[in-house]
């Protein structure tokens, strides 16, 4: 037999698990652990206690006879009296009632033989007899019910235990609820909840105080602008103004914030990752709900069940039975009268369990009500959103929505500091606080660096905002942003008057509204880096006085319309407009800015750009660079810009030039890269573009330079390396303006003496060429800074070199063999301010190229 404790074991569930039971799953708990310890005392006095008595009913009574119960007992057989058979008769009676303790009375021989008249049985079991007698009329004569309702009862309320926690159990919804319980408990405990909690709370009072005092600040001060009359003084005004409000609202909130320390911070930070899958996980489906209203209608259904089959049977347990066993041919007896010692309290047992049952019932019936009366798989954050700040935090459904409404049922402190963690404001706030902490100002400062440019620069990547100490380098000029999706430009960006460029790769910044009027004013380059044109932040197309637009990503024919008409309208000053992208037309829309575009920049990766037309509308256009576009021929449309200087057409598959003809009409065109093609030959019509003073033809398949190619007289940059020339023609001194002559790559053998008559060359670069011997002319080339003799087949530098005044060591690219032949006194004076020398040689070839 089992204990109390191993059978209320069904009913216990982990302590944390009390969260999800309401005070109808608590009541029915304790009124199961009544009825199981009703049931287990019933059974144990059933089975030490239980008992019937019985006596015999004679039918017949013998005439002159006096005996037990007024009648005589059955004589014994053959006419003898036997004086143990009447011992035993007397003594059943008595022996019936305890009949596993009494035992047999001593038989003693009769010392004489009475005749008698032989009836009956004749038996020498008497009091076996009596026993069972006893134990067939126990279970012939009492009702079932009266034998089995312990075990009955018992077995109701294992059944109703077990469907009262089978949610808690059941594999597929009890991991979630583990789960549930486990992040809930932890956000309840959690200081981020307190604090943010707390901080609303003290925010919405300070703030509707600094928003009227700033409000009434900012018309006072526009007011006053206004009546100077100057409309254009009114946005920098703003700006101010609002720079001094949002500092002093910074300033006020910096110390609350920093309360939280890193620990708290980085658990803080899990829990929302963790209640974010959570939310994710649990919010698809509604098995928990219909569980657990599947068990409740279960445990009504057995309710009704058990009630109406023990109102029937109530009726049937009684004291007094009669019993026909049919064991005449045994006894000599057909009907017994019988006593059932335990029916009164098994009465009041089973009264008191249909009363515990009824009450059972109807705790299941409000349980059902309260499941359908109104929807459980939806639950409203609303009133936590009418008391906090956190108006974002979003309304939930199925499981996870009833599994709130369930906590709510304990205590809806819980649901209201669970809430906090849904809320993507409370998130990012706390991130905010985080990186503050993590990126003082002393640390951006170390990270600021000068670029080439010699501009101060800023590169913030993978972060989860940007600090508020990056606004307090007011001297920063350039600002990178990198993969920080929460991105968020304050008001105090007003304080950075150096800033001029802004970088955002993969960052969709957020920008308050003083800092939009701010960067209006003084941002002039913006790089946008994105995967989908739908990333653009929608206030770049705001910044009026912006100058240059660079927009690195997805904008292909489907979305290119994403940068509507309307968008690029309002850019009045852009300047440049550098678009690195897979376009198959120049989208139509960006033709609104020719009045005032200067330079078009198209990086196609490789997408074949089919439609041109558009460019024919940019007559104001001075640069143009459509690079990688999978271009064949120069497009016709070029020829109409008659204000292009520099033609940019790198990385092409342009094999013929012989359009070159109409860049006569482009009176202004200077430079012409035709770089990175596939071009076979130069046309003799080159001659006609007379104004050229820069022709980049590297990295093509030309085998040859025509003699016309030399009449461009203004022509000071020529670079036609990494091809298969052979020859350089005598031509070629008549360029006297030529200062940079790269022909690197190539298969010449000899270097022309006429070359030496450009004597304003400054660059000269020969290497990885066939060329035997230089001629002792160089020495003419007084302006010579630069020199690239690298891999050609010659065994000495002329001593010449040494009138090149200019050239130093570290700008003379040679074999160390070949300038160890030169004199002494050449390479000393060549390896004096070597370094400086090298700086500004390197630096001129590269201003050059």
């Amino acid at each position: 037999m089992f204990t109390l404790t191993e059978v209320a074991s069904l009913n216990d569930i982990q302590p944390t698990y009390k969260i999800l039971k309401p005070w109808w799953d608590v009541f029915m708990d304790y009124l199961g652990i009544v009825m199981l310890m009703l049931a287990i005392f019933s059974g144990t006095m059933q089975l030490t206690k239980d008992q019937v008595v019985c006596l015999p009913i004679l039918e017949q009574t013998p005439a002159g006879a006096e005996g037990f119960l007024g009648t005589h007992p059955p004589e014994p057989a053959e006419g003898l009296w036997n004086k143990e058979s009447a011992v035993g008769e007397q003594a059943a009676p008595l022996m019936a009632k305890r009949p596993l303790e009494i035992t047999p009375p001593t038989v003693t021989q009769p010392s004489a033989l009475v005749p008698a008249q032989p009836t009956g049985v004749r038996t020498k079991l008497d009091f076996q007899q009596y026993v069972f007698v006893n134990q067939m009329c126990y279970h012939v004569a009492l009702p079932w019910y009266s034998k089995y309702f312990p075990y009955l009862a018992l077995i109701h309320t294992i059944v109703l235990m077990v469907s009262s926690n089978f949610w808690f159990k059941y594999p597929k919804t009890s991991s979630k609820v583990e789960h549930f319980v486990s992040i809930l408990g932890k956000c309840f405990e959690s200081p981020w909840t307190t604090k943010a909690l707390s901080e609303t709370a003290c925010e919405d009072s300070e703030e509707n105080k600094q928003r009227i005092a700033g409000a009434s600040s900012l018309l006072k001060h526009l007011s006053m602008c206004s009546e100077e009359g100057s409309p254009n003084q009114s946005a920098p005004m703003l700006t101010k103004t609002g720079l001094a409000f949002s500092a002093e609202k910074l300033v006020s909130e910096v110390p609350s914030m920093t309360i939280l320390d890193k620990k708290d911070g980085e658990q803080a930070k899990a829990l929302f990752e963790k209640v974010r899958k959570f939310r994710a996980h649990v919010e698809d489906s509604d098995l928990i709900y219909r569980l657990y209203a599947i068990q409740t209608v279960i445990k009504t259904v057995k309710f009704i069940l058990i009630l109406c089959y023990t109102m029937t049977f109530v009726a049937s347990i009684d004291f007094d039975h009669v019993c026909e066993p049919e064991i005449k041919h045994l006894t000599g007896y057909a009907r017994f009268h019988c006593t059932h010692n335990m029916a009164f309290m098994l009465k009041k047992l089973l009264v008191s369990y249909i009363a515990l049952i009824c009450a059972y019932g109807v705790i299941c019936i409000y349980t059902l009500f309260w499941l359908f009366r109104r929807p459980l798989k939806e639950y409203s954050f609303e009133k936590v959103r009418e008391e906090s700040s956190f108006s974002d935090i979003p309304d939930v459904k199925n499981d996870f929505a009833f599994l709130l409404h369930m906590v709510d049922q304990y205590d809806q402190l819980y649901s209201k500091r669970f809430g906090v963690f849904l809320s993507e404001v409370s998130e990012n706030k706390l991130r905010e606080i985080s990186l503050n902490h993590e990126w003082t100002f002393e640390k951006l400062r170390q990270h600021v660096t000068r670029n080439p440019q010699d501009k101060l620069e800023l590169h913030l990547f993978m972060l989860s905002g940007v600090p508020d100490a990056v606004f307090d380098l007011t001297d920063l000029e350039i600002l990178r942003l990198e993969l920080i999706p929460e991105a968020r430009i304050t008001a105090k960006i007003s304080q950075m008057i150096g800033l001029q460029e802004l970088h955002l790769y993969h960052c969709p910044a957020k920008v308050e509204q003083t800092a939009f009027i701010f960067l209006c004013d003084h941002l002039r380059c913006l790089h946008v880096k994105f995967t989908d044109v739908a990333e653009i932040p929608s206030w770049v197309y705001l910044l009026k006085n912006l100058r240059e637009l660079y927009l690195i990503g997805n904008l292909n024919s489907e979305n290119n319309k994403m940068i509507g008409i309307e968008s690029l309208r309002d850019l009045r000053h852009l300047k440049i407009l550098h678009l690195k992208s897979n376009l198959t037309k120049v989208p139509t829309n960006i033709t609104d800015l020719s009045p005032h575009l200067v330079k078009l920049v198209i990086h196609n990766d490789g997408t074949k750009l089919l439609v041109l037309n558009s460019l024919k509308k940019m007559v104001n256009l001075g640069e143009l660079e459509l690079h990688n576009c999978e271009l064949e021929r120069i497009p016709h449309a070029i020829f109409s810009l008659n204000n292009l200087q520099e033609l940019d057409l790198k990385s092409n598959n342009i094999r013929t030039i012989e359009e070159v003809i109409s860049f006569q009409h482009l009176k202004r065109l200077t430079c012409l890269k035709l770089w990175y093609n596939k071009i076979i030959i130069i046309p003799l019509s080159i001659s006609h573009v007379k104004n050229l003073e820069s022709l980049y033809l590297s990295h093509n398949k030309l085998e040859s330079l025509p003699s016309s190619l030399f009449t461009l007289l203004k022509l000071r940059y020529l670079d036609v390396s990494h091809n298969s020339i052979a020859v350089i023609p005598p031509e070629v001194g008549f360029l006297q303006n030529l200062q940079h002559f790269v022909i690197t790559g190539n298969k010449v053998e000899v270097v022309p003496k006429q070359l030496f008559k450009c004597n304003k060359i400054r660059t000269l670069c020969l290497s990885h060429n066939c060329v035997s011997s230089i001629p002792e002319k160089i020495g003419h080339l007084l302006q010579l800074t630069h020199l690239e003799m690298k891999g050609n087949c010659l065994d000495r530098l002329p001593a010449q070199l040494g009138q090149c005044g200019l050239l130093r060591r570290g700008c003379l690219l040679v074999e160390d063999h070949l300038f160890d032949s030169l004199p002494l006194e050449v390479k000393e004076s060549m390896n004096q301010d070597a370094s400086v020398s090298f700086a500004n040689g390197c630096k001129c070839l590269s201003d050059g190229r």
